[in-house]
C-alpha cells in the first residue's frame, strides 16, 4: 500500500504552504504528493491525473478539505466515485475526520460517510457562488467608482493623425504603419475608428 496527497490551489499565486504542511505531518513521501497550480473548473489538471494513474486499489490518499476534489457538488462527488469505486483506494478528509473511508467500512459508517459528502459537496458548492456574487457585487461596485479593469488601453502616437493621413495617401504601407503605432493590426483600425469617430464629431460640431 502506497499513501499520496494531494494539494490544490486555483491559481499560481496561492500558497500552497498550509495544504503541504498538514500532508507532511501525515509522513507522505516527497514522490507521492501532486500539487496543481492552476483554476479546478475542470480535471484535466496534469498532476492529479498523473496522480490518478499511479494510484492502486488499497492505495490511501490525504487532502486537506473536500473542496480540493472539485468545483461544486458533482464534481466532487465524481471524483469520489472515481477513487472509492473505481480506483478502489481510501480517501482521508484531514479536517473532516467522519470522510475516511478507512473507518466507514460497515453499513452504518458508510451511510454516514455518505451524508457527510453530500453536505459538505453541497456547501462547498454554495460557498463558491457566494465567493462568486461577492466579487461580482464588488466588480460592479467599483466600475461605479470609475475603477477600470483589463489590461492598460494601448495609447496611439501623438503624430497618430500624419500617419493614418500618410497611410491614406497610400505614402505608407500596412507594415511600416504597425511599426510606427507599435500596434497589432486589430489595434490599430479599433484606433482608427475610434480616431475617426471623433473626428467626424468634431466636424459636425462645428458645422452647428
Amino acid at each position: 500500500m502506497e499513501t499520496y496527497g494531494y494539494v490544490r490551489v486555483s491559481c499560481t499565486d496561492q500558497n500552497e504552504e498550509r495544504q503541504r504542511i498538514s500532508l507532511n505531518a501525515k509522513g507522505i513521501a516527497p514522490q507521492n504528493l501532486y500539487i496543481d497550480k492552476q483554476s479546478g473548473k475542470d480535471f484535466a489538471r496534469p498532476q492529479y491525473q498523473r496522480m490518478l494513474k499511479r494510484l492502486q486499489p488499497g492505495d490511501l490518499l490525504y487532502i486537506l478539505s473536500i473542496d480540493r476534489l472539485g468545483r461544486n457538488y458533482k464534481e466532487i462527488q465524481d471524483q469520489w466515485r472515481t477513487l472509492t469505486k473505481i480506483k478502489s483506494v481510501d480517501i482521508c478528509v484531514i479536517d473532516m475526520p467522519l470522510l475516511d473511508t478507512r473507518t466507514a467500512k460497515d453499513l452504518m459508517g458508510t451511510f454516514i460517510a455518505d451524508l457527510v459528502l453530500q453536505i459538505l459537496s453541497f456547501v462547498a458548492e454554495n460557498e463558491r457562488d457566494s465567493i462568486r456574487k461577492r466579487q461580482d457585487q464588488g466588480i460592479v461596485a467599483a466600475k461605479a467608482r470609475g475603477v477600470r479593469f483589463g489590461r492598460p488601453k494601448k495609447p496611439v502616437p501623438e503624430d497618430f493623425a500624419q500617419i493614418v493621413g500618410q497611410w491614406e495617401r497610400r505614402e505608407l504601407d500596412m507594415r511600416e504603419v504597425l511599426r510606427l503605432c507599435d500596434m497589432c493590426r486589430a489595434t490599430f483600425y479599433k484606433r482608427l475608428r475610434e480616431f475617426r469617430t471623433v473626428n467626424n464629431t468634431k466636424n459636425e460640431s462645428g458645422q452647428c
